[in-house]
């Protein structure tokens, strides 16, 4: 599943599309019919991956990709996203068993649906997601099992450097 440029903005529904960034904000396109192109502001627009996004968990946090991947292969019919909030409830059971249920409350089941509702007619389910590349042009996952080199410290080597003091020159001429 691929979810990388697929963001959530907050105080505004529905998922974006990150397109790029110019120096007034993010150029983002709503992935809804309309496909409305807007400039979030950078200081005050906050907005969320949703390949970062995870869910309270008993144990440990559940990504959202996992719990997506889950509900598309629920045996089930999943539930509108204005279904009541025992069926959600349900239903979460079903596709993310190990959510903590204190925490997770039926409004955020209302918005993980509500964002597969939009998701679903896209290619992301069948994209397989792009492998994380560093600056080194490394896999992260190659760099991550290959051990560091360590680098040896030159020998006899003063870290010690006087940078010139500056003088104070403030002279005022009075009655010229």
């Amino acid at each position: 599943m691929n979810l990388r440029g697929i963001v959530a903005v907050s105080g505004r529904p529905g998922l974006f599309k990150l397109v790029g960034q110019n120096k007034g904000g993010y150029v983002l396109e709503s992935l809804d019919a309309q496909k409305v192109k807007i400039v979030a502001n950078i200081t005050t627009t906050k907005l969320a991956s949703l390949e970062d996004i995870t869910i309270y968990g008993e144990d440990e946090d559940l990504k959202l990709v996992d719990v997506l991947a889950n509900i598309t292969a629920a045996k089930g019919a999943v539930p509108d996203a204005k279904a009541d909030g025992p069926t959600l409830k349900k239903f979460f059971l079903e596709v993310a068993p190990a959510h903590d249920q204190e925490k997770v409350y039926a409004s955020d089941m209302k918005k993980i649906v509500s964002w597969f509702h939009i998701l679903k007619e896209l290619p992301l389910f069948t994209e397989a997601a792009p492998e994380a590349i560093d600056q080194d042009g490394v896999k992260v996952e190659e760099k991550a099992e290959k051990k560091p080199k360590a680098t040896p410290k030159p020998a006899n080597v003063k870290a010690t450097s006087k940078a010139p003091a500056k003088k104070a020159s403030m002279t005022s001429k009075k009655g010229v």
